[in-house]
């Protein structure tokens, strides 16, 4: 025994590794069981697909655009973007750059708007359920040690 344990180890790997491939090899040959209602239907479709994809179905490879194309396309990109550029400066921002007064007016707008009663109805059922389910949520008391 002269042999270390990583030969050993190594052969044991290629030899399980070969069992596990011969064990699926009747994967890639499957047989459908006559005796089921559906099979000839399943066979139909077999048949039907057997030969999909074929290399004539594939688009075939195009040469590549030339470079004053691309140039020419990023050109066109770029003045777009400048373009975007300045209709953003154009545009006439209502910040007032005071965050408080922003929420305060817009908690305004919403209190003036009348709420449904069903919808105020909804809203408190589903902070009940809320509080029910935290309430489920929490730890038992601990159980005493004596």
């Amino acid at each position: 025994m002269n042999a270390p344990i990583r030969k050993f180890a190594a052969v044991l790997a290629v030899a399980v590794a070969a069992a596990g491939l011969t064990a699926c090899v009747g994967a890639f040959n499957p047989e459908t069981d006559p005796t089921s209602p559906v099979a000839p239907r399943v066979q139909a479709l077999v048949d039907a697909n057997r030969h999909y994809p074929r290399w004539a179905d594939f688009p075939k490879a195009t040469e590549p655009p030339e470079p004053a194309l691309i140039a020419g396309r990023v050109a066109t990109l770029a003045t777009s973007g400048e373009d975007l550029d300045a209709a953003a400066a154009r545009l006439e921002w209502s910040a007032s750059g005071d965050p408080v007064a922003f929420a305060e007016a817009v908690r305004a707008r919403v209190a003036a708007v009348t709420v449904a009663p069903v919808t105020q109805e909804t809203a408190a059922e589903i902070e009940e359920y809320a509080r029910r389910i935290r309430e489920r949520g929490r730890a038992p008391p601990p159980l005493p040690r004596r």
